[in-house]
């Protein structure tokens, strides 16, 4: 089973982010987020801080800004995942300098596309 984690994660539906752990979810993926609070939904808890991350992680989804993430640069780089996903409005060129030179996957794209697609590709 593949391990995703959403960073920003949201229990309210009307976010992207909360729309996205369902369709992991759906697409049988084991999920982790973190978001501002922690919160429980479909029987798993997600949570505020990094350090309740179980490991190893294969795909990373960002719904964090530009400006929050930095704070979880090194968080990212040390689960090294096989891919990370900047959704819409999370594109960083910082970020994907620092997971290119690790020989860490990423694209620009959104979750939701691939996993409606059947175009999400997970080395």
């Amino acid at each position: 089973m593949k391990r995703a984690l959403v960073l920003g994660a949201s229990p309210n539906p009307d976010r992207y982010s909360y729309l996205a752990l369902n369709l992991l979810l759906d697409h049988h993926f084991h999920v982790q987020g973190i978001g501002r609070q922690a919160f429980k939904h479909r029987d798993m808890i997600f949570v505020e801080s990094p350090t309740e991350i179980d490991v190893p992680i294969d795909l990373i989804t960002l719904y964090l800004s530009k400006d929050i993430q930095p704070k979880y640069y090194d968080f990212i780089i040390s689960l090294k995942p096989k891919l990370v996903i900047f959704n819409p409005g999370t594109e960083n060129p910082l970020l994907q300098q620092l997971l290119s030179a690790q020989n860490i996957s990423w694209e620009e794209a959104c979750t939701l596309v691939l996993l409606n697609s059947n175009q999400l590709r997970i080395q």
